[in-house]
């Protein structure tokens, strides 16, 4: 096995702002919370969470966009792409929108979360279901699992 990080490459949908990620994801996952469905405009947003040392913007300028709180939502400034989220209180991480990273097909949610909001119609075909946020205790766990199973 290689010791060369898998070079992952996004961009919004004009392709002004690029981005590129040194690591695979930590985990996929989709949210189906209310929150979500409006600032995609969908019925749910699908996302991939990447160290942020891994994760760095290599065109454009992000702007920050939706709510505008400690949890910072980026987006391309001209095609209004929403690009990726830095989470309150969780400075080593960065949450990418997947359906911009190259590749996307592969990064299919391995657990969604806020199911007591999704439109009953909704699927993601995930493995794992939360009503809310995963308990924090379980979050090892999950990643761990997502590690063994993607590796």
């Amino acid at each position: 096995m290689s010791n060369v990080p898998r070079i992952t490459k996004g961009s919004c949908r004009c392709g002004q702002v690029e981005f590129e990620i040194a690591s695979p994801p930590l985990i996929t996952m989709a949210c189906h919370c209310t929150g979500c469905q409006k600032m995609t405009s969908s019925a749910f947003s699908l996302s991939s969470l990447f160290p942020s040392a891994a994760f760095s913007v290599t065109a454009g300028e992000p702007v920050i966009g939706g709510l505008h709180g400690s949890t910072r939502h980026f987006f391309c400034g001209h095609c209004m792409s929403w690009l990726f989220t830095r989470p309150d209180g969780m400075d080593d991480f960065v949450n990418v929108r997947s359906t911009l990273l190259d590749g996307s097909q592969s990064f299919q949610p391995f657990l969604e979360t806020y199911t007591a909001e999704k439109l009953t119609w909704a699927v993601t075909g995930a493995k794992h279901s939360f009503s809310e946020f995963p308990p924090q205790e379980e979050f090892p766990e999950l990643l761990q699992e997502y590690a063994s199973e993607n590796s």
